[in-house]
């Protein structure tokens, strides 16, 4: 005898998973920006149609020189 709860499951095609998760399906030219700005550090992301880009800089100021870091990322959905 088996306790745990039996749950019934569906496939579901990448058309319907996308409208449920929130993705990218059909959204043609959605265009999305986000800004992250903090002490010593800026983000942006930017999103238009299947493309993403994401870009930041950081620097800090120690007791020796000043180091920075900055990166730059693309995704293509």
């Amino acid at each position: 005898m088996h306790l745990a709860p039996h749950i019934h499951t569906a496939e579901l095609s990448d058309a319907d998973l996308d409208a449920v998760a929130g993705g990218q399906a059909g959204a043609g030219a959605a265009f999305g920006l986000g800004v992250h700005a903090e002490p010593g550090a800026l983000g942006v992301h930017v999103e238009a149609g299947a493309l993403g880009i994401t870009a930041g800089l950081g620097a800090s100021v120690p007791a020796r020189g000043v180091p920075v870091d900055g990166h730059l990322h693309a995704t293509l959905y």
